[in-house]
């Protein structure tokens, strides 16, 4: 399953209690199609003690479905769904639909 989707890429939650939250990508999970994105998901995590940690209650960020995010372009700052190019090169690149913008 390709991502369109890469790390340090901003992305905008479509779907849940995060909706309308932008962040960035920190981890793409390529086998099950998750993402891991900043201040976003934030949920509890339990820890047991151990001696060099106290342990207790902390908060991270847990994964998201990538259907449920959807790119942000850089130059117009608008969620769009990007196209795939091919540039004169053989390079291939990331469009956005709306200013038709290469995406990096």
């Amino acid at each position: 399953m390709k991502l369109i989707i890469k790390k340090k890429d901003t992305v905008m939650v479509l779907a849940g209690r995060d909706k309308g939250k932008k962040g960035e990508v920190l981890r793409v999970f390529q086998d099950d199609g998750s993402l891991l994105v900043a201040k976003v998901n934030v949920v509890w995590k339990h820890k047991k003690p151990t001696q060099a940690d106290p342990g207790g209650r902390t908060q991270m960020e847990a994964p998201i479905p990538r259907s449920k995010v959807m790119l942000v372009c850089p130059k117009c700052e608008q969620a769009v769904r990007p196209k795939r190019d091919v540039l004169k090169t053989g390079e291939r690149v990331r469009v956005c639909r709306k200013c038709s913008e290469v995406i990096l």
